[in-house]
């Protein structure tokens, strides 16, 4: 199995893919961009130091908070990050990396749905 950006990208996408048709449409309008690390003013704006920690990002407005009248600067973009997801995948060892994948992909779309942290994590089944 490949490990590399283009494997995430894919399996990322499929993901989207899968999506039930009333959230795929407006997923599919999220840019999705993959990269090894975290930048250093992402994990500044979430007060955090380990960029091994941070898996995945929503980088945007939630659709709940979404006004005709915004006037984007930039497209709603959910990231995903392949060092610390390879990393996190190595520690458990109890999953597979493409349902990992999987699995931070659909966190930060939800995100971007207008679910917060507390929100997935009560319906999130993934970490029982």
């Amino acid at each position: 199995m490949s490990h590399d950006l283009d494997h995430f990208d894919r399996v990322a996408r499929a993901t989207v893919a899968e999506l039930p048709d009333a959230f795929r449409a407006a997923a599919e309008q999220v840019a999705l961009r993959i990269v090894d690390w975290p930048d250093a003013q992402m994990l500044a704006d979430l007060d955090m130091t380990d960029r091994a920690e941070l898996t995945g990002l929503y980088d945007g407005i939630p659709m709940t908070e979404k006004s005709v009248m915004d006037v984007p600067i930039q497209p709603d973009t959910v990231w995903l990050f392949r060092q610390p997801i390879l990393l996190e995948w190595r520690e458990r060892g109890d999953v597979d990396l493409d349902d990992l994948i999987a699995h931070v992909v659909i966190h930060e779309f939800a995100h971007h749905f207008g679910w917060s942290d507390d929100q997935i994590a009560a319906v999130d089944e993934w970490w029982l």
